[in-house]
């Protein structure tokens, strides 16, 4: 018997077939068995009488955007296909970032220091055979999806917020007024539909046309008890070459009930890449060494796995009125992260208030929309990074390749200290430090990764680069002109602070280091 079956059999909760049923949905997506859904139509007749300003599908993120909205007084409606509860493993992100809750006034401080269930310091950042370095202070908090959660629907609640559960989504009509939406057996109309159901969200793939990601990051891992060291982290670790066309990176962090660790790959969505069941099992296999503990000495709490999509076109831009993505259904994170928490903790101020100008200008056509979700220069350069560690199917490379990348690269960013190494490993890009960096990275590196890059890629990398540079040029100048826009019309003043926002996000403005 295998590893995998050894460990996941003998559980109760039926995980081995709940791996398998996600491998099932891994293989349609590479094999282009994808099945599209159609739930989403229009109609040209005015439905009238409006019972909600919005209506939220997908409770797990939805409800922090939702208890933002409520409490500014709006009419929230949240759909939640179960029961609106947060899962068991902690969810990773910096302090810093989770003040935002206070800020607008979900959470007091008491709530939040309640929802943070560890911390530690510091982290590793280290590449098999080469660059070794440890930072503080970055990803390094654990927080506890089931408080927060509970927290939120509660503040979500007493603001005067209607929460459906075991409603789960079946589609929607746009209407010229506003959108009528069917769930759990039954209907209602709002002036606004927020899509928050995921990566896999019927919406999302319905605008997407079905079309393949461009990229798949695969995770698979566990938490569990017996870890003779459990004090510091790794946020990204390597200890062996390229494998099976992969490079395996790590990840582990303390955790309540014991160690989260973590092997993720970066690959694309060809029929060849492996399974989930496979990468379990090589995660098993190299385990020990990586974290020198024998399997033995271990109390497995839980395994974990998944397949993150990213696509070119992001994020997603509705092709519909009255319809907006958030959180993983936008894709508003980069293709080299995994995780749509800290992507939506990052945006939420920004789209409350851009929800809230929206519906006040009554800006809510398609190409109103569009505008809260802009493109980003920021996010577009980190495809060339993401292109560089996946090795391309059936084609062989330099077994190190990608370890001495990027070796050289967190040495060129070490030299120039937190500025630059702490935004880039939140995920955020920002034109001085990339400028910085590039310089210093050895040409030897670079130089036999550009036939497997190709010129395509590059020549988009660059435009990407160049639009950088100009949104972090723009963004002051509409810093300074802002306050002028409160004395525009409504229509006027929304178009100028999305303009605003957009060249803020873009350029990783919105990220400070203390």
């Amino acid at each position: 018997m295998v590893l995998r079956d050894f460990f996941l059999g003998q559980r109760s909760d039926e995980t081995l077939e709940r791996l398998r049923q996600a491998d099932r949905r891994w293989a349609e997506l590479r094999t282009g068995r994808w099945t599209i859904p159609r739930p989403i139509d229009q109609s040209r007749e005015s439905l009238g009488e409006i019972q909600w300003d919005v209506v939220i599908c997908g409770g797990t993120l939805g409800i922090l955007l939702g208890a933002a909205l409520q409490r500014q007084g709006w009419r929230v409606v949240l759909l939640e296909r179960g029961v609106l509860r947060g899962r068991e493993q902690e969810w990773n992100i910096s302090r810093r970032e989770l003040l935002i809750f206070v800020e607008l006034a979900l959470l007091s401080e008491a709530e939040l220091a309640g929802a943070i269930a560890t911390e530690y310091n510091p982290a590793r950042v280290g590449f098999a055979g080469g660059y070794e370095l440890w930072v503080r202070d970055v990803l390094n908090v654990g927080v506890d999806p089931i408080y927060l959660l509970e927290r939120l629907k509660a503040t979500f609640l007493a603001a005067g917020g209607t929460l459906w559960e075991q409603a789960p989504f079946e589609g929607a009509t746009v209407h010229p007024d506003g959108v009528l939406v069917r769930a759990g057996g039954t209907k209602l109309t709002a002036r606004l539909l927020v899509d928050g159901m995921g990566h896999f969200s019927p919406i999302a793939l319905q605008a997407r046309g079905g079309g393949k990601p461009e990229a798949v990051c695969l995770v698979v891992g566990s938490c569990a008890a017996g870890y003779p060291h459990n004090e510091t982290g790794d946020l990204i670790f390597t200890f062996t070459p390229i494998a099976h066309h992969c490079q395996y990176f790590w990840e582990a962090f303390p955790a309540r009930e014991g160690r989260t660790t973590y092997l993720f790959t970066y690959v694309d969505a060809q029929p060849e890449r492996p399974a989930l069941e496979f990468l379990l099992e090589e995660y098993l296999r190299l385990l020990p060494e990586y974290q020198q503990v024998d399997l033995a000495e271990l109390a497995f709490k839980r395994f974990l796995w998944g397949f993150f999509p990213a696509y070119h076109q992001s994020p997603l831009r509705s092709p519909w009125p009255r319809i907006l993505a958030i959180g993983d259904s936008s894709g508003n994170q980069s293709p080299v992260s995994f995780g749509g928490f800290g992507a939506m903790v990052r945006h939420l101020q920004r789209l409350t208030a851009g929800i809230e100008e929206a519906l006040a200008a009554d800006a809510l056509s398609r190409a109103d929309l569009c505008l809260l979700q802009p493109y980003q220069p920021n996010i577009g350069v980190t495809w060339l990074f993401q292109r560089t560690m996946t090795v391309p199917a059936g084609r062989d490379v330099p077994p190190h390749q990608i370890n001495d990348l990027m070796s050289g690269v967190f040495a060129a960013m070490e030299q120039w200290g937190d500025p630059v190494l702490k935004p880039f490993l939140q995920d955020v890009v920002q034109f001085s430090a990339l400028s910085q960096t590039l310089p210093l990275v050895n040409p030897r590196l670079v130089l036999p990764l550009l036939p497997q890059v190709g010129l395509p890629a590059l020549l988009d990398w660059s435009r990407h680069y160049l639009n950088l540079a100009l949104y972090s040029a723009l963004y002051p100048t509409g810093q300074a002109l802002s306050p002028l826009f409160p004395h525009l019309p409504p229509r006027a003043r929304y178009v100028c602070d999305r303009l605003l926002d957009a060249w803020k996000y873009g350029s990783g403005g919105d990220y400070h280091l203390r």
